[in-house]
């Protein structure tokens, strides 16, 4: 079953919190709007920003209930963007989105400045792919603001995180170290009903790791926050399939239903209607009440 009673109370915290409005007893889904000219999935594609606006407001159209918005790619062996440069690419796309989107704009970014500059121009929720290791003051900026905070578990740096990467005991080296980055933002005044955590399928990451942690989703549950889970074309979806990232649509929608169905109270993805459509009918079949 998927465990509606043990995470309902945290989850509709998070949505209150995040200005989310939807019944604590469907999945968030959070689009996917990559300004860049290098993401692994659709880099370039939405880096002009009239095509990332037009983007923005197509997948708040196809359900969308929250639109994370990037400036610098973390695909694995991708180099660090200035920060700078990072704010020229989102500030005018979440600048034009967020007056006229009904969901809340989030920024995926690890920089302090990126964040400020965000959240100045209307985002209210920070993603930071790192969990608070590249830059711990991340957690100010998210407590100055009362914004919302995604804390994402990662082993290394983009540029280097699938070079060997090996955990001993994958579910908890996990949870300690996320369990860290929740210490960090609540130490730094970061409200708990603000925070959500991310097991990071993909960064530095076996693929065991990534099924093993989509299997065990719940024993992560015990930290106590809600879990954004983000499978998203993956290259682990790659790894069991052999296809390449544009034809990892089914194995995206198989991958979402089973990391809700394990625990998972908001989803990261590229195709939010597609998603969107399979949850709702896995939510109807297991009896969700609104």
């Amino acid at each position: 079953m998927w465990e509606r009673a043990a995470r309902g109370p945290n989850r509709k915290r998070l949505y209150d919190s995040w200005g989310l409005s939807l019944p604590a007893g469907k999945v968030a889904i959070m689009g996917i709007l990559n300004v860049t000219p290098d993401s692994f999935s659709d880099g370039g594609r939405f880096f002009h920003e009239e095509d990332a606006v037009r983007q923005g407001l197509a997948l708040a159209r196809e359900g969308a209930d929250l639109i994370d918005v990037g400036g610098e790619s973390t695909r694995p062996g991708s180099d660090e963007v200035p920060a700078d440069e990072e704010v020229a690419r989102i500030v005018p796309v979440i600048e034009a989105l967020a007056p006229v989107l009904s969901i809340p704009v989030s920024i995926d970014t690890r920089k302090t400045a990126v964040a400020e500059a965000a959240l100045q121009a209307g985002a209210t929720i920070i993603n930071d792919v790192t969990g608070l290791r590249h830059d711990a003051d991340l957690a100010r900026v998210a407590a100055d603001h009362g914004a919302g905070l995604v804390l994402n578990h990662i082993r290394g740096t983009p540029k280097e995180m699938q070079k060997n990467p090996h955990y001993a005991d994958t579910v908890s080296e996990v949870f300690t170290d996320l369990a860290r980055s929740v210490e960090i933002a609540l130490a730094a005044g970061v409200a708990e009903e603000k925070i959500a955590v991310d097991p990071g399928i993909g960064f530095g990451k076996r693929l065991e790791d990534n099924l093993l942690l989509l299997r065990r989703l719940s024993e992560l549950r015990s930290l106590g926050f809600p879990l954004l889970v983000g499978p998203s074309r993956k290259a682990f979806l790659g790894g069991i399939l052999d296809l390449p990232v544009d034809k990892r649509l089914e194995g995206t929608i198989g991958a979402s239903v089973l990391a809700v169905r394990n625990g998972a109270d908001m989803l990261r993805v590229h195709d939010v209607e597609a998603v969107a459509r399979a949850i709702r009918v896995a939510e109807a079949i297991e009896g969700v009440e609104e």
